[in-house]
């Protein structure tokens, strides 16, 4: 069982609903930082936010959602030690987690359908750090913060 922070922005509600409600199912515990309405909100703020509370939490995971998933990513990523991943497809959800350690997954609401959002979620939470040269690799990410 996983941890998860989730957060969104305007954009990104229907679809952080659904997501957060299919991790619930699997009996995750799914964290919400907002936004709650469809009252225009600037993501940066809940990038930063759920990054804050992943790397608060060592073991945790997170879930951004923005219209495109771009900038709530790189609002994310901004947090030292967030490696947030903007997936579309479910190779790339778990290469972030098996070789990247990512610990924050991203998604465009309006880029992707939440069925085929599910799938990908599925891969990064089902998939683990390789370690290994890997980690080698990732230190060097840590140490450009």
């Amino acid at each position: 069982m996983h941890t998860w922070y989730i957060g969104c922005d305007h954009a990104g509600l229907s679809l952080k609903r659904s997501l957060a409600a299919l991790l619930q199912m699997m009996g995750d515990t799914v964290v919400d930082l907002g936004t709650n309405d469809e009252a225009s909100v600037d993501y940066p703020d809940f990038g930063a936010a759920v990054g804050r509370a992943v790397v608060a939490n060592p073991g945790s995971l997170g879930i951004v959602v923005c219209g495109s998933g771009v900038g709530i990513s790189i609002a994310a990523n901004k947090i030292k030690g967030v490696r947030a991943a903007l997936c579309t497809e479910e190779y790339t959800a778990s290469m972030a987690r098996q070789h990247n350690d990512a610990n924050v997954i991203a998604f465009g609401a309006r880029v992707i359908g939440p069925g085929l959002a599910e799938h990908v979620l599925m891969a990064f939470r089902n998939a683990t750090f390789l370690g290994d040269r890997h980690a080698r690799r990732v230190s060097l990410l840590n140490a450009i913060d």
